[in-house]
């Protein structure tokens, strides 16, 4: 599936990934492949990605998530370097 990460200032992230974990609300919660649509509001967190067996983060101070045919968009407030 296919994730950007982008805040006001910059895109930080944008690629195919296999697996993302978001910071949810109400707690932490996995997005992969063929995911059912999904909005939701993020909590400040990390967010976690698997691209070609390689994991990164990036730690966000909350934000959006949408999920719609694998595509991932993340709209965060802002993060933490």
């Amino acid at each position: 599936m296919h994730l950007e990460i982008i805040t006001p200032d910059k895109k930080i992230f944008e690629g195919d990934v296999s697996i993302v974990t978001f910071p949810g609300s109400d707690g932490s919660f996995q997005v992969m492949n063929n995911h059912a649509p999904l909005v939701s509001l993020l909590g400040q967190g990390i967010v976690e990605y698997k691209t070609n067996q390689q994991r990164q983060q990036v730690t966000i101070t909350g934000g959006v998530v949408e999920v719609l045919k694998n595509k991932v968009i993340l709209l965060a407030d802002g993060v933490k370097e």
